[in-house]
């Protein structure tokens, strides 16, 4: 199957080299066009506009940054809708508030495509193995249409209900985990008082009833920065996590939710990029803010 990806983000440049790995031919698009060379020298075509990506593929993915992004990249001069995609599938990835999606729908719609929204839990890593978890949003029969792909980018696909249902699940199951790294940044600096060592004090803390598996999974990043150490590549940045904090504020609070723990996140995730921490994996925000000090 041809399929186009538009948006070669840390996420989307891994999700076209999964597709160009279980054998799809793939055309690509990046607003920087340097981010196209590795997945180029890989196989894939590169197209110059997401107009020409649209024109010559089955199903175009999208995963980029907002809702100012997919406004671009769909509604463009050279957007995706100004391309041929009479009869085709689009499924938009991006982490964006459910509006973005429902108000994109009817225009896809108005040019005789479909749209399905698949936004995905998991970073780069499992995105490279096929092992995210997709959130689908949108008709049934296109759903449907989309799962066969989509099951090839991911260990699991849950069909959430129609455009908007995806985004409000994705926003849900990311919240507890940007809210925990900013509680674990905060026990951290309780439990520094106690003087143990980092890997026995991620040990302990591994073993409570309190880890999810974002800290199990991180727990050597974790020591690895409390040490000094290089923890490896990010896979999802602070400033990545500050986004979509503000996305979840602005969404639950849409839907009159007085949202007290995530905006104390928001606050603290906000104070890490203002001082020069946005680059970092998610999980730093809990060694940054266990050796802050109170002002």
């Amino acid at each position: 199957m041809h399929i186009g990806v538009a948006g070669l983000g840390a996420m989307g440049g891994n999700i076209a080299a999964r597709l160009i790995e279980v054998g799809h031919q793939v055309t690509v698009w990046n607003r920087n066009p340097d981010k196209c060379q590795p997945l180029a020298a890989a196989g894939a075509k590169v197209a110059k506009t997401p107009a020409e990506l649209a024109s010559a593929v089955e199903i175009a993915l999208t995963i980029l940054t907002d809702g100012a992004a997919i406004d671009a990249v769909y509604n463009g001069p050279d957007g995706l809708l100004s391309g041929d995609v009479k009869g085709k599938l689009l499924i938009e990835m991006s982490t964006v508030p459910p509006k973005v999606e429902l108000e994109l729908a009817p225009k896809v719609k108005a040019k005789g495509a479909s749209l399905v929204e698949c936004p995905v839990g998991g970073s780069t890593t499992p995105a490279r193995q096929g092992k995210l978890l997709g959130l689908m949003g949108g008709e049934p029969a296109d759903a449907e249409r989309a799962r066969p792909l989509l099951e090839q980018l991911c260990r699991k696909v849950e069909h959430c209900g129609p455009i908007g249902s995806g985004s409000a699940m994705k926003l849900a199951i990311n919240l507890p985990l940007m809210v925990a790294w900013q509680a674990y940044g905060e026990a951290f600096a309780i439990a520094r008082s106690v003087g143990w060592e980092p890997k026995r004090l991620l040990d302990l803390f591994v073993e409570s009833s309190g880890a999810n598996n974002g800290l199990k999974t991180r727990a050597e990043m974790i020591v690895a920065m409390m040490d000094g150490r290089d923890p490896g590549p990010t896979t999802f940045s602070i400033a990545n996590g500050l986004k979509d904090l503000r996305t979840m504020v602005d969404a639950g609070t849409a839907l009159g939710a007085d949202m007290i723990a995530t905006k104390a996140a928001l606050a603290g995730f906000e104070d890490a990029v203002k001082h020069g921490q946005g680059g970092g994996d998610g999980s730093s925000q809990a060694v940054y803010w266990s050796a802050r000090k109170s002002s």
